[in-house]
């Protein structure tokens, strides 16, 4: 990986996007690094306030999707590398209201891109998912060549970004790769996502809602894994290919539950079984042979120690968990951080 690189990471107050950034603030090879992220519910600056102090650290509160906005902010920070984040990534708001799902995931991808072809930028990184493949039979696992089957708004949307992404490749030369990854979970998730979710209901002993039977399979994979797999494939990934990321551990939706339970000494009692949500994906598979051989990365945190971690970090965090579920935070942002610069009270 080059050295002295100005770095632009797009959702950086989110949860994977947020990891991404505390990982960049370790490292001395970036010589800027710029968080761009219109801080909807699930943004949340407590997320950086630990890299808040770097000297080569700016928060630009911007859209994605304004094209003047984002071209201002290409234009004065001059990125040698784009990783970009942002999404609306909640697939039951997808379901709900689709249009956000399609306006950032689709237009500000396209925004993104234009901005960095015009501006020259040396690399883009776009961060998919594996819900872009849709369901698969056991033992079937996608590879990055498989065909996309996205089943709901949201997946649609990854999967047009993508598609997207890699045409800035082939038409423009735009040095684009694409990864796709499994299941995140740890510090600092939203707790709408399963993981967050269930482990904050069984510390307050509220009910724990699974859809259906319960039955869906999921791959997991550490939201630092994620990150360190981004590095590997900044460092020696190839332009124009995508890359799989999994945590080569599958489960149940109800298995995870189960362990969250014990982890937390409540019972199963707790479980709750609700009306599946439409177009529900049973399992979602996908190999990570082709990073692991051109990169070297491999995951390292084992579910069962990842887990364990992640729980403890919700217990210990519970005011935390306080302010994002209240909305809270927003407030904290106003009195911390709005109108810490006043030269740029909008992108400070």
């Amino acid at each position: 990986m080059a050295q002295n690189l100005r770095v632009l990471i797009t959702g950086g107050a989110g949860f994977i996007g947020s990891c991404f950034v505390r990982a960049c603030s370790g490292m001395e090879r970036f010589s800027r690094i710029v968080n761009v992220d219109k801080l909807t519910y699930a943004g949340n600056l407590e997320n950086v306030q630990s890299v808040a102090g770097d000297p080569r650290y700016v928060f630009v509160r911007a859209d994605i999707t304004d094209d003047k906005e984002i071209d201002q902010v290409f234009a004065a920070e001059r990125p040698d590398l784009v990783v970009h984040f942002a999404a609306e990534s909640h697939v039951d708001r997808s379901i709900h209201a689709p249009a956000a799902a399609i306006d950032t995931n689709v237009r500000g991808t396209f925004t993104l891109l234009e901005a960095a072809r015009r501006h020259s930028v040396g690399r883009f990184i776009h961060i998919s998912t594996d819900e872009v493949y849709g369901d698969l039979e056991i033992p079937h696992e996608a590879d990055e060549e498989y065909l996309l089957r996205p089943s709901s708004p949201y997946s649609a949307s990854k999967a047009g970004s993508d598609l997207l992404a890699l045409s800035y490749h082939r038409t423009w030369g735009l040095n684009v790769t694409v990864t796709r990854a499994s299941n995140n979970y740890g510090e600092y998730q939203f707790p709408e996502k399963l993981i967050p979710l269930m482990i904050s209901n069984a510390l307050e002993e509220k009910p724990l809602p699974i859809y259906g039977d319960g039955l869906q399979i999921r791959d997991w994979l550490h939201v630092e894994d994620h990150c360190r797999a981004i590095l590997s494939v900044i460092e020696r990934g190839r332009a124009g290919q995508i890359y799989n990321i999994g945590g080569n551990r599958s489960l149940t939706n109800r298995e995870v539950v189960e362990k969250i339970l014990a982890a937390t000494g409540r019972s199963t009692d707790l479980i709750t079984r609700v009306t599946d949500r439409p177009g529900h994906d049973r399992r979602y598979a996908l190999t990570s042979a082709k990073i692991e051989r051109e990169t070297g990365w491999k995951s390292q945190i084992d579910f069962e120690e990842g887990l364990a971690r992640t729980v403890a970090w919700y217990r210990d965090n519970a005011a935390w968990v306080t302010r994002v579920k209240s909305g809270e935070y927003r407030n904290w942002y106003e009195r911390n951080y709005a109108n810490r610069d006043a030269a740029m009270p909008e992108n400070q």
